[in-house]
């Protein structure tokens, strides 16, 4: 490896750690959006809504991505899961699965 290319690679290194330590809080910020039906936090009030908080990320990927893809009916959930990226999707579910559940 020349010493340009050593060069390039600590750059790619520098901005991909200066850019994840800006999106620290990716995931609630994105999660924010669903606070209009879910709650603050997931914290659902009532019972006509999913209460987000504390439920396994995995579970939460799993039905956004059925949201996404048609597999699990809604009104709008459908049209929201498809609007954001795998990742974000994968964001919004981490930050959801460490909200206490109330």
């Amino acid at each position: 490896m020349t010493a340009c290319s050593r060069i390039a690679w600590a750059g790619l290194l520098l901005w991909g750690a200066a850019a994840h330590a800006q999106d620290a809080n990716v995931g609630r910020n994105l999660a924010a959006t669903c606070s209009n039906c879910h709650g603050t936090n997931g914290q659902a009030k009532g019972d006509t809504v999913t209460p987000l908080a504390g439920m396994p990320a995995e579970r939460l990927i799993t039905t956004f991505n059925a949201y996404k893809n048609g597999a699990l009916p809604a009104t709008i959930m459908h049209q929201i899961a498809k609007g954001y990226t795998d990742e974000q999707l994968k964001a919004i579910a981490a930050y959801f699965a460490v909200q206490p559940k109330k």
